[in-house]
């Protein structure tokens, strides 16, 4: 197995809403915010080559909106995903999965393109499988007014109209329990988590006797470590403290390497137990380990 980073560039989100309750005074000493009180971040995305197959675990903002919407979250960068994946040599083509953590905008809006004719839209991934879940589907593709903004319907339905989706298994007997399913693919089990968004999915990828855990928004950067660094976007604020708390401590006692999506600096780090709870332990690229 090889696990490679795949960069598709950086957009901008409002610090206050990705910082929640947290002051100003303190979020911005670790993350400047511009002039508009907007904050750089990542859409880093991670293929998991193994034997024949190449899973591509979320795809970033794509490239079909319009300039308006565009314009909302200024992505930047000389990173795409299409020049990400022909640097190792591979085309949207050769990708066999396509696991998507969950269906906001900027996880997934790679997922589907225009068609040649442009009148409609079509798979990006043609020969792909997609992973969502029956739980976040539903909740998705029929959204609350709070999320609406972020679940965009042609990011979303034309993949259940291609008939290439699948649901990862997961079972849960309440919308706040959390549940980890085994061997999706080999090496690879998947947590969820309800306080972002609805059954949100987090791989454990088993790799060179280490635990990747491709952490989404439940930890969008090294600066949301500590537990009450929450996201305003997040539905479920006070359960994802619990969620947090709870992956952590897992993390840190098992010494989990954390793959951050939304870090515009780190790819990845550990976390460690203190006397002020969880925190920091290391950062380092992927190709580290």
């Amino acid at each position: 197995m090889n696990l490679h980073p795949i960069d598709t560039g950086f957009f901008k989100l409002d610090g206050g809403a990705m910082f929640g309750v947290v002051p100003k005074t303190l979020w911005a000493k670790h993350h400047p915010p511009d002039e508009k009180n907007l904050c750089t971040w990542a859409m880093r995305c991670l293929l998991v080559e193994d034997g024949n197959r190449l899973i591509l675990i979320d795809n970033g903002l794509g490239d079909k909106q319009d300039s308006k919407f565009f314009s909302h979250y200024e992505p930047h960068g000389e990173a795409t995903l299409e020049g990400s994946l022909r640097a190792l040599g591979l085309g949207f083509d050769d990708i066999t999965d396509v696991f998507l953590s969950h269906l906001h905008f900027d996880h997934c809006g790679g997922s589907i393109k225009w068609n040649s004719r442009r009148d409609g839209y079509e798979p990006a991934f043609k020969n792909a499988t997609y992973w969502s879940n029956a739980h976040h589907w539903e909740w998705a593709t029929k959204p609350n007014a709070r999320e609406r903004a972020s679940f965009l319907k042609e990011n979303i339905l034309p993949i259940g109209e291609s008939g290439q989706l699948k649901h990862v298994p997961v079972i849960r007997s309440s919308p706040t329990e959390n549940s980890l399913t085994g061997d999706l693919f080999p090496s690879v089990d998947v947590l969820t988590v309800n306080g972002h968004t609805d059954a949100m999915m987090i791989p454990h990828i088993r790799y060179k006797g280490r635990t990747v855990c491709f952490v989404a928004d439940l930890l969008p950067s090294i600066h949301h470590i500590p537990v009450a660094w929450v996201m305003a976007y997040d539905t479920r604020p006070l359960l994802t403290l619990s969620e947090k708390a709870e992956f952590l401590g897992r993390a840190a006692d098992q010494q989990f390497v954390l793959f951050l999506e939304h870090d515009p600096v780190n790819q990845c780090c550990t976390v460690e137990r203190t006397e002020k709870g969880i925190r920091l332990k290391e950062v380092f690229p992927l190709s580290a380990l």
